[in-house]
């Protein structure tokens, strides 16, 4: 659903009291990437869904994928993921070894993780493949979109471009080999990345997926009541990437991005339009988009470092303008 649409959706829906007595400290109200659950004493619950046709022809690396980016949104709230419980949906006469493949890929990645896997459900439907995720984290160290502050510099720890990349291989415009390490990236836990975070003292956080750099920004931003200033060329975009964009192979989520979000993003006018749409585009088990205060990033970007992580800064929160979000 496009993030417009779903936004009026949640505002009809949203429950702004807290919910059960107060226990409900992130809703949907904020867009984040998961709800979560005051328990009792030092534990909350962070909840998550999430599931999608393949991305990529190779089963194993499919359900890898789909894991990453399940367990991505426990991570983008600063918690530990605890148990997970598979969806599944495939046709009657799918093969067999397609199908086993898959799952071997998904349970193989949770088990990386150090999930449970619980259980699950399955379907006769078309190819659908993901997992509700359950997580642990110190109701006082939730990192929501809501909790971005003035004067936070902004990170990403994995190169944007994965829309054009899968777009491309769907369409034959590139070979397996081409996408593979694509493939790898967003087969990739964010465990790496939350850890140096949660050392580091981060703010708030929010993971790179279906709403794009700009889509995902934007929550932060709106929720934050601030606006966040992205520098178009230091944003990292996946070798290759970019000269497909040139070509217009995007995913759909370029176009309903930039449609469903006209008028709350200001763009230079020297920008290059792929390189625009890039950052509006879908993306797959993405980055971390990490918020945090300029005193404490040189200890973000030693701990990222330290993990074999890229460092990017791409941007920085002001007070807020015109518009949530600029891209310059």
């Amino acid at each position: 659903m496009p993030q417009g649409e779903l936004a009026q959706v949640l505002r009809g829906v949203t429950d702004t009291s807290g919910g059960g007595e107060g226990r409900l400290l992130v809703g949907p109200e904020t867009l984040d990437d998961a709800g979560v659950v005051r328990l009792e004493g030092s534990t909350a619950l962070v909840q998550t869904v999430d599931f999608f046709p393949p991305v990529v022809d190779d089963p194993t690396l499919y359900g890898a994928i789909a894991a990453a980016n399940a367990l991505s949104d426990v991570y983008a709230m600063g918690g530990k993921p605890f148990t997970a419980l598979t969806l599944a949906g495939f046709p009657e006469g799918f093969p067999t070894d397609w199908r086993d493949a898959i799952l071997l890929g998904g349970f193989e990645k949770v088990h990386e993780s150090g999930t449970i896997l619980a259980g699950g459900h399955t379907v006769e439907s078309e190819v659908q493949f993901g997992f509700s995720i359950t997580g642990l984290v110190d109701p006082e160290k939730v990192l929501s979109n809501a909790s971005a502050r003035v004067g936070d510099l902004v990170y990403l720890t994995k190169p944007i471009g994965m829309g054009c990349m899968t777009t491309a291989a769907k369409l034959k415009k590139i070979s397996w080999e081409e996408l593979e390490p694509a493939a790898l990236q967003m087969a990739t836990l964010n465990n790496l990345a939350a850890g140096a975070m949660l050392a580091a003292g981060a703010h708030a956080c929010t993971d790179v997926t279906g709403f794009g750099l700009v889509g995902h920004g934007l929550n932060v931003a709106r929720a934050s009541k601030l606006t966040l200033k992205i520098t178009v060329a230091d944003v990292p975009v996946f070798p290759g990437a970019r000269d497909l964009a040139r070509k217009g192979l995007f995913s759909g989520g370029a176009v309903r991005g930039m449609q469903s979000l006209d008028g709350e993003v200001a763009i230079a006018s020297s920008l290059a339009e792929a390189d625009v749409k890039l950052c509006f585009d879908a993306e797959t088990s993405g980055g971390l988009l990490i918020f945090i205060a300029e005193k404490d990033a040189a200890a973000l970007e030693t701990a990222l470092g330290d993990c074999g992580l890229p460092v990017h800064c791409l941007g920085t929160c002001v007070e807020r303008g015109d518009r949530p979000l600029e891209l310059s």
